[in-house]
């Protein structure tokens, strides 16, 4: 996917420099949605990379497949954790085979510190600041998580307490606002799959408050 990327990120850029655009389009769909808008003289040389973005494509839909039936077959139980949009098979799988056994943390707030999300703490004094993440633990788990946590805070993400929660970190302010609520989604998101995994709980994307008890009077 690196290579895809890479790759995208070439043509464009080719593009560009004689004056010309591509068409936005999910990265996916590039090697087809933009042959149609290739400047003429442009094509000789980019048309083979298209065609290599073509079967890269082709081979990663592949994967995804297989690693959608190994979740699925092999590890049931992340059917509970792809409940909230943003997780899909491979952050799912790849959390199922970190975490092993989940029942060894003591409580789900704890997964968050083994996997590096945790923000360090320096106390002066009086004076308590927050520094940057541990990162400890797996570091592609915990960038897919960052991930999923980009695409709950972003323009597809659906509305749920999740991402109003992180909106509401992104819109105090300050330096870095988004990327603390970012990582603070990500945290959430490790505390929050421990959870459905260990208890089997439905995930609630909004969690509505029970009815008020009304009296019966005769």
């Amino acid at each position: 996917m690196r290579a895809r990327t890479q790759l995208v990120n070439h043509v464009r850029g080719t593009v560009k420099a004689f004056g010309a655009r591509l068409p936005s389009c999910s990265t996916a769909a590039f090697h087809r949605r933009t042959a149609e808008a290739m400047p003429a003289d442009l094509r000789p040389a980019l048309e083979p990379i298209l065609r290599l973005l073509g079967e890269l494509t082709e081979e990663i839909n592949r994967y995804d497949c297989r690693v959608s039936v190994t979740a699925r077959t092999t590890y049931p139980d992340t059917t509970r954790l792809m409940q909230i949009p943003g997780i899909g098979p491979v952050t799912a799988l790849t959390y199922r085979l970190t975490i092993d056994a989940p029942h060894r943390f003591t409580n789900s707030r704890a997964v968050g510190s083994y996997l590096g999300l945790r923000p360090r703490q320096r106390a002066s004094g009086t004076q308590h600041r927050q520094l940057r993440i541990t990162k400890a633990g797996d570091s592609d788990l915990r960038r897919l998580l960052v991930g999923s946590a980009q695409y709950i805070l972003g323009p597809f993400g659906p509305d749920c307490d999740l991402r109003r929660w992180g909106t509401a970190i992104a819109a105090r302010g300050g330096k870095n606002a988004k990327k603390r609520a970012i990582v603070a989604v990500a945290r959430k998101l490790a505390v929050l799959l421990h959870r459905l995994w260990v208890s089997g709980e439905i995930y609630r994307p909004q969690r509505v408050p029970d009815a008020p008890k009304v009296a019966v009077t005769d």
